[in-house]
């Protein structure tokens, strides 16, 4: 015996010593298994949600090395994006106690009342909840908690449209409105049927909802603009008045609004249209680059694109942080390089902090995002039917994209800084061919250098022949000037840009590149891109409610708003080399394969399969569900002790 080895006898185990022995095992066997229970994982169920596979990850059969020098940025781009989505996915919860507890860890408050009806019927549609995919609202609604919950109520109650939940209940179509009913108040004449969208949305799930006004925002364009050092007095007083109370203090009766406050009077600026960047700018960080840049006053030349400008959101020339390439605070160029900074179509905001629901905003804006009215529509124009399109080896080896000539009010003295029509003069084979040959500009852009693009089409000037061949776009409206008499305002603009005939959404589903440009405020089309078997390009500098559930170079291929990267873009996924017997044009007819194809197919057969989990309309249920659970809260004077705490022992 090893014990006698050593001449010491064995040791001595008191039966105190044994049971605490047992205790600190138990202790320690209950710990890790309580972990176990509480962390959100993909493991097991959670397992079933799986990237896009078959031959769409051939694309990942290419060698690839990150520390490659010399590799292509868009490369590391993909499959960092296909890394980031696999932690996203490790998050997710999928039990009523793991949903509560991240919400706690995450947002340093309870969950709302109504929280568990709220997940229960997350768990019965199959919704995936993660609690990032809401950072929006908490991010929206922040700075409201610095805001006494009367007046908060008073100014919902006051607004011009209004979506009304009363004991909940819903009045029918044409019905009166009464006390006691959920409706739509407002004037919605000529304005399409927004308000009726997010109504009926709302009253999917009113019988869960307090009482509760939602003052809609009715025209293109986001409205609320605080300055930003008062923006901050808000979020500072929100963070110290963040608290949980304990569970024997927190309550769960809303107190409701028949005491509200039946008006409010608030100020709307309506400036220069042309002076709206300097409200913008007001509206950004001390010491960004956009904060002291004034207005663009003349507008009469041509645009330079800021080709030696190093954006921070950007590796390599391509868009890395797509939330970084919306902010127009680090890119003061964009004054006069979109139509939204250039003359807006309408400029009617407030620099008070007022709520304010619209479907889209900038990055400055202190709107409350929800859906937009065009994602819970059926119109064809936005959705594109029932069908999504071929599968990826049908499609044509095409880029399309139809649309309007909006984005602002384009004038004789403007239209060559709005991106809408930058982007169609770039895509414009005849434009690319005459300025390879002449060595000369486009009325709206200049060629990017070689040394920040360098592509064989560019070298070798082939890439207006390509753009010829593969690019199919135009505007079926060029919507310009401020007159009725639009063909006579147009003059100025036709020798450069010209009408083409419309193409059903359906049909630009057959080919593989779909580019997404912005309107007068958000394109209404990028949900249908996503669920279709195209490739979006989507180039954006509006927020909207999805933002956190999308992952850029997986889901869709962000652009800055320039389109500096555009061609860069391209010659990537149709492998840019068109005299190679394996490129773009003629891979498919002698059955080959390439790797920008593949990657193409990669990205838009994952986006489609996400945008059909978490882009659905019981998805955007959900969100706007939990939103107006959490507006309610706010607008309750109760509201530090309204919590949802019946999952705490």
């Amino acid at each position: 015996m090893v014990w006698q080895a050593i001449n010491k006898p064995p040791p001595s185990w008191s039966p105190m010593f044994l049971l605490k022995g047992v205790l600190v095992v138990f202790i320690l066997s209950l710990i890790l298994t309580s972990s176990y229970i509480y962390r959100d994982t993909i493991t097991k169920k959670a397992s079933t949600i799986k990237f896009t596979d078959g031959e769409a990850t051939d694309y990942f059969k290419y060698p690839f090395n990150s520390s490659d020098a010399n590799a292509n940025p868009i490369d590391w781009l993909i499959h960092d994006a296909r890394a980031r989505q696999d932690a996203v996915l490790q998050k997710r919860s999928r039990t009523l106690h793991n949903a509560a507890q991240r919400y706690r860890e995450r947002r340093g408050r309870h969950p709302p009342p109504g929280f568990q009806e709220w997940f229960r019927h997350a768990e019965e549609t199959q919704a995936i909840v993660i609690e990032e995919f809401f950072d929006r609202i908490y991010d929206d609604l922040k700075p409201f908690w610095a805001v006494e919950a009367k007046k908060i109520a008073s100014q919902a109650n006051a607004a011009e449209h209004v979506i009304r939940v009363r004991n909940k209940k819903v009045a029918s179509e044409g019905e009166t409105k009464s006390e006691g009913d959920a409706k739509d108040e407002g004037d919605t004449e000529g304005r399409g049927p927004w308000l009726d969208l997010w109504a009926t949305l709302v009253s999917e799930f009113e019988e869960y909802l307090p009482d509760v006004d939602v003052p809609i925002n009715y025209m293109h364009e986001p409205r609320v603009l605080v300055p930003w050092k008062q923006k901050q007095k808000y979020l500072a007083k929100e963070e110290k008045g963040r608290k949980m109370p304990m569970k024997n203090k927190a309550t769960s009766g809303y107190k409701g609004l028949t005491d509200v406050s039946k008006s409010y009077s608030k100020e709307w600026t309506s400036d220069d249209r042309r002076k709206y960047w300097d409200l913008v700018r007001e509206a950004c960080p001390e010491g960004s680059p956009s904060k002291t840049v004034p207005a663009a006053t003349d507008l009469s030349l041509p645009p330079t694109l800021p080709y030696s400008w190093e954006a921070p959101f950007a590796r390599q020339g391509y868009v890395q942080n797509f939330t970084g390439s919306q902010d127009p605070c680090v890119q003061p160029h964009l004054r006069s390089l979109h139509g939204t900074f250039v003359e807006p179509l309408n400029v009617n905001t407030t620099k008070d902090l007022i709520p304010l629901f619209g479907g889209s905003k900038l990055r400055v804006n202190s709107d409350i995002l929800i859906p937009g009215a065009m994602y819970l529509s059926d119109d064809e124009a936005y959705t594109g039917g029932s069908s999504h399109g071929p599968a990826w080896p049908d499609k044509l080896d095409r880029l399309t994209w139809r649309g309007i000539g909006s984005g602002g009010l384009t004038q004789s003295d403007n239209w060559m800084h709005f991106h809408r029509q930058r982007l169609v003069e770039m895509l414009n084979g005849t434009t690319v061919r005459g300025m390879e040959a002449n060595d000369v500009r486009a009325m709206t852009f200049d060629m990017p250098p070689l040394e920040r693009y360098n592509t064989t089409r560019r070298r070798e000037k082939r890439l207006g022949d390509f753009l010829s061949g593969f690019a199919d776009v135009g505007f079926t409206h060029l919507s310009c000037g401020p007159s009725n008499d639009r063909r006579k305002e147009c003059d100025w603009i036709t020798p450069h840009l010209s009408v083409v005939n419309a193409t059903p959404m359906a049909e630009q589903f057959s080919s593989k590149f779909l580019p997404d440009a912005d309107g007068y405020s958000f394109s209404g089309r990028f949900r249908a891109f996503l669920l279709s078997t195209s490739v979006p390009l989507k180039a954006t500098v509006y927020a909207e409610w999805h933002d956190d559930r999308l992952v850029p170079w997986l889901h869709f291929v962000p652009l800055d708003n320039t389109f500096q990267d555009l061609y860069g873009v391209l010659d990537f996924f149709t492998d840019g080399d068109d005299a190679a017997p394996s490129q773009w044009d003629v891979h498919k007819v002698l059955g080959k394969k390439s790797k920008g194809d593949d990657a193409a197919r990669w990205i838009a057969e994952q986006g489609r399969d996400w945008a059909a989990k978490v882009l659905r309309r019981e998805d955007m249920r959900l969100y706007v569900w939990r939103l107006l659970l959490e507006f309610a809260r706010l607008c309750d004077e109760e509201r530090d002790t309204l919590a949802y705490v019946d999952d705490l022992p």
